[in-house]
């Protein structure tokens, strides 16, 4: 009672997992339609995920708080968009195939560099996202 989260119908499909696939569907094929079109070149910074990353971050950081703390809770926004959408466009999948192929091809300073950047600029980013919902002065 209350706990079943099924479609609207009653048919048994499970609406939560059909959000997060849904969401995870679209943020995928964002990240995969843009690597498509700048696809990262060897012993170059991979500016399309880097900033997909970074993007992504900051959408997180602005979904996660607004809907958490600005608009109505519901069940299915968030699963849709921060885990779905976001999870699937920020993927550390990516990250760590572009880093271990840096090491392949022996560029050490390059993957650590990249490594560094990747994680700062995430967290950079949930701080702006979560700053622009609370309309707060970041301060660091």
């Amino acid at each position: 009672m209350g706990g079943d989260r099924r479609g609207a119908r009653g048919r048994g499909v499970p609406a939560l997992p059909l959000a997060i696939f849904a969401g995870g569907a679209l943020g995928a094929g964002i990240r995969t339609g843009l690597v498509e079109l700048a696809p990262a070149q060897p012993g170059h910074w991979p500016w399309t995920i880097f900033g997909v990353n970074a993007v992504g971050c900051l959408l997180l950081g602005y979904f996660v708080t607004r809907l958490q703390e600005r608009l109505p809770i519901t069940a299915y926004q968030r699963p849709f968009l921060a885990t779905g959408v976001c999870g699937a466009l920020t993927t550390f999948s990516t990250l760590q195939v572009e880093l271990l192929q840096m090491l392949d091809r022996g560029e050490i300073l390059l993957g650590a560099a990249y490594a560094a950047g990747s994680v700062i600029a995430g967290f950079v980013g949930v701080q702006l996202g979560t700053a622009v919902v609370r309309r707060a002065r970041l301060t660091w």
